[in-house]
């Protein structure tokens, strides 16, 4: 079953690694290396760091100044599956 999450918060941190936090309380962390590999008009501009860093939230979806976003629940999904994911003490 999916479960449909959206972001709450999210920090653009060194490396092109993106800290987010879900809305039923987990968070992650995402190394974009991948989709930066993957290359394409809108990923082009986020290669670099500033650029990057410049990460920001649209109704929970994780948005960057040159169009890029990327779904939320996709991104929860990816880091449940790498193991990632973490539930922060005070929100146990």
């Amino acid at each position: 079953m999916i479960e449909y999450v959206s972001v709450l918060k999210l920090k653009a941190l060194e490396g092109h690694r993106l800290w987010l936090r879900f809305s039923n309380g987990e968070e992650g962390i995402r190394d974009f290396a991948d989709i930066l590999a993957a290359g394409g008009e809108v990923i082009e501009p986020i290669r670099d760091e500033a650029m990057f860093s410049r990460a920001f939230l649209s109704r929970g979806v994780p948005t960057w100044p040159s169009g890029l976003q990327l779904d939320p629940t996709n991104l929860h999904m990816e880091l449940a599956a790498m193991h990632a994911l973490t539930v922060p003490a005070a929100a146990e």
